[in-house]
C-alpha cells in the first residue's frame, strides 16, 4: 500500500510516498529556518504563509522522485495535530482536497504516533510492544507504545518541552535559532561538570520540568555580564546538554525498568542530540535493553514518519472525511 503524506505542523513543509509503512519511495522536506532564524524562533503567521506558498511543489516534488501520480496512490494520509493552528491548517486543507479529487482514503495522523513510527522505518524489526521516550521542541512524554495505534503516556514535561529549553538556553548563550545543533557542536569543546545546573523535581516519578534549568542558564549568563565576568560558552552548553541528557535518560531507564520493558526507543527532534543519544546508548547498554534510535534524517519533522503511522492507522480503520480539522493541542 502507497501512501502520500503530508507534514505542516511547523516550519516544515514536506511529503512523502511510503509504502506499507516501512519503506520511504520519496521524501522532500522545505524548511524555513533561514527565514525564522532572524527572530530567533519560528513566528506562526510566516509559517502559514510559507507553507500556502510551497505545499503544491513539495508535493509534485514527492510524486515526481517516486516516479508516481497521485493516481498510483492508494491513500492520503497528514498531520492534523498538535501543532501551530495556521500551519497545520494549510496541510489539513490541502489533504482534504486532493483525497477528494483523486477519490482517496484521507488518513488522519497525531505528530507523536508520527515520531514515534519514524523507528519503523529505521529498523524493520522493530515491533510492539516497548517503550518510548519522545523529545522534540514541543513535546516531552514517555510513552507505552502497546501497539502500533495504542499509546499510553505515563510521563511528561509539567512546563517547557526539552527541545524548547534548548532553544531558550542557546539563544541566551548567544547563538541563532534553532539552537540545539549549536549547543550540541559547542558541547563536545566543553566539561560537562563545570557548571553546576539544578535537576528540578516533579510529584510524578516519570514527569519532567525543564523551565528551571532553562532560567538557571539564562540568570547565569545575565549575572556574568551584568558583573563583567567571563563565561566559558563550550563549557556552559557542555554542563547544560549533560543535564538535560542525564534527566531524560534517568527518568526513562527507570520508567523500562519499573514497567519490565527490555525494548526500549527514543524519538522526536532532541533525539538528535549527540549527548543524548550517546548518555541512552550507554544506559540501556547496562540494563540489558534494546534501544531503537532513527536516523538523525528521521528525527526532526518529516512527511516519511506521518507515511508510516498512517500505513497502520489504516489497518486499524482510521479515515477521515471531509469534516476532518486540525486541532492545536491534543493527548495521545
Amino acid at each position: 500500500m502507497k501512501i502520500l503524506s503530508i507534514e505542516s505542523s511547523c516550519d516544515e513543509t514536506a511529503c512523502a510516498v511510503v509504502e506499507n509503512g516501512r519503506n520511504v519511495i520519496s521524501s522532500v522536506v522545505a524548511t524555513q529556518i533561514d527565514e525564522h532564524k532572524l527572530y530567533g524562533g519560528v513566528v506562526p503567521e510566516i509559517a502559514s504563509r510559507r507553507h500556502c506558498e510551497s505545499i503544491t511543489a513539495v508535493c509534485d516534488e514527492a510524486l515526481e522522485k517516486a516516479g508516481m501520480t497521485i493516481s498510483d496512490c492508494d491513500a492520503v494520509a497528514v498531520t492534523y495535530a498538535p501543532g501551530l493552528i495556521g500551519a497545520l491548517l494549510v496541510g489539513v486543507s490541502f489533504a482534504k482536497s486532493l483525497a477528494l479529487a483523486a477519490e482517496k482514503p484521507l488518513i488522519p495522523v497525531h505528530h507523536i504516533k508520527g515520531h514515534i513510527a519514524a523507528n519503523y522505518i529505521a529498523h524493520s524489526e522493530l515491533t510492539p510492544p516497548y517503550l518510548c521516550l519522545v523529545a522534540s521542541g514541543g513535546h516531552s512524554h514517555i510513552i507505552k507504545v502497546n501497539d502500533y495505534t495504542e499509546f499510553e503516556t505515563i510521563g511528561r514535561t509539567i512546563d517547557d518541552a526539552a527541545g524548547e529549553a534548548f532553544d531558550k538556553a542557546a539563544r541566551s548563550m548567544g547563538f541563532p535559532y534553532p539552537g540545539g545543533v549549536h549547543i550540541d557542536k559547542a558541547a563536545k569543546q566543553g566539561n560537562p561538570t563545570s557548571y553546576k545546573l539544578p535537576i528540578p523535581k516533579t510529584d510524578k516519578p516519570y514527569d519532567f520540568s525543564f523551565s528551571g534549568l532553562k532560567t538557571a542558564v539564562i540568570n547565569l549568563v545575565h549575572n556574568a555580564e551584568q558583573k563583567g565576568e567571563q563565561i566559558n560558552i563550550n563549557n556552559l552548553a557542555a554542563s547544560f546538554q549533560n543535564t538535560v541528557s542525564t534527566m531524560l535518560t534517568t527518568k526513562f531507564i527507570q520508567a523500562a525498568k519499573d514497567n519490565n520493558y527490555k525494548t526500549i526507543a527514543l524519538a522526536g527532534g532532541v533525539a538528535a542530540n549527540s549527548g543524548l543519544r550517546e548518555a541512552l546508548a550507554q544506559k540501556a547498554e547496562e540494563n540489558g535493553m534494546k534501544l531503537f534510535i532513527p536516523p538523525i534524517s528521521l528525527c526532526g519533522d518529516n512527511a516519511a514518519m506521518i507515511g508510516s503511522q498512517a500505513y497502520y492507522e489504516y489497518l486499524k480503520g482510521n479515515i477521515a472525511d471531509s469534516s476532518l480539522n486540525a486541532v492545536a493541542s491534543m493527548k495521545l
